[in-house]
C-alpha cells in the first residue's frame, strides 16, 4: 500500500487468511469489546504463525497505524503471551478471526481468560497483603490529618483491591477503560456491582476512611471464605484501624 492507501484491516485480514502460514487472527482492544469502539479506535490483530513457518507476513511485524497495529508472533510465542503480565486481559476478552486449529487458538483465549487456582491463590495473598497495606496507610494519614497523602494511598488500593477480587474470581482484572463493560457482563460473584463501582468511585476521589473501612470489612470476610486469613491475621492490632467503627 502507498502512504496514501495505507494497509486497512479487511485488507490486511484477507491477505492473512490466504497465507497457509497464518493459523490464527485475534482481534483485541476496544474493537473486540461490543459498543467500546469509537471513531478513534484502531484495529489491533494478533498474526499467529505456526511454529518454524516462514511467511512473507513477517514484514508487517511492529506494523502500526491510525487503524492497524499488527503483532507478528509464532503459536509457541501467542501461547506465552500475557502468561503473566498486562496483556493477558486483552487476549482473554479478544475476538478469535481466523482458527486453523480447529478451536486451538479459542481455546488459548479461554486458559488466559481463567488463572489457575494455585496462581489465584498466590496471587490473591500478595494482593491482600498490598490492599492492606495501603488502606491501613490511608487511614492513618487521615487520622493525622495528611489528607493528600491519605487520598494518594486511598487510590493505590483501590488498585490492589480489584486485581484482588478478581483473582478470588480467578480472572485477571481488567484495564481501567473495560472495568463498567465487565462488570456488566460479568460480575464478580457476591458483589454488587453498581455499589462496587460507588465505593471504589468515592474512595479514590474523596479517601474517605468510613467507605474504606466497610469495603475492607467485606473483603475480609471474602479473603477469610478463600483461605487467606494467615495474611490478615500477621497484621494483628492493626486491623482494628481497618475495620469499620
Amino acid at each position: 500500500m502507498t502512504a496514501q492507501q495505507p494497509l486497512t484491516y479487511d485488507a490486511f485480514v484477507e491477505l492473512a487468511a490466504a497465507d497457509p502460514a497464518v493459523v490464527g487472527l485475534v482481534l483485541k482492544g476496544s474493537r473486540a469489546h461490543d459498543g467500546m469502539s469509537t471513531r478513534h479506535s484502531d484495529h489491533d490483530l494478533y498474526v499467529v504463525l505456526a511454529d518454524g513457518a516462514t511467511a512473507g507476513l513477517t514484514r508487517f511485524a511492529g506494523h502500526r497505524t491510525a487503524g492497524l497495529d499488527l503483532v507478528v508472533i509464532s503459536l509457541t510465542g501467542f501461547r506465552a503471551a500475557g502468561m503473566p503480565g498486562f496483556e493477558r486481559y486483552a487476549l482473554a476478552r479478544a475476538r478469535v478471526v481466523l482458527d486453523r486449529l480447529d478451536g486451538g487458538i479459542a481455546r488459548i483465549l479461554a486458559d488466559k481468560a481463567r488463572l489457575d487456582a494455585d496462581e489465584a491463590f498466590r496471587n490473591a495473598g500478595g494482593l491482600l497483603d498490598a490492599y492492606a497495606n495501603s488502606l491501613y496507610r490511608s487511614v492513618k494519614n487521615h487520622r493525622d490529618g495528611q489528607v493528600l497523602a491519605a487520598r494518594l494511598d486511598a487510590a493505590d488500593s483501590i488498585r490492589f483491591l480489584l486485581e484482588l477480587l478478581f483473582a478470588l474470581d480467578r480472572r485477571p482484572r481488567p484495564y481501567n477503560k473495560y472495568l463498567e463493560w465487565e462488570l456488566a457482563r460479568h460480575p464478580l460473584p457476591g458483589w454488587d456491582t453498581d455499589a462496587l463501582l460507588r465505593a471504589v468511585d468515592r474512595v479514590s476521589a474523596t479517601g474517605d476512611p468510613s467507605p474504606q473501612r466497610h469495603l475492607f470489612a467485606r473483603v475480609e470476610a471474602a479473603a477469610r471464605e478463600a483461605g487467606h486469613g494467615e495474611v490478615l491475621d500477621a497484621w494483628g492490632e492493626d486491623l482494628d484501624l481497618m475495620r469499620p467503627r
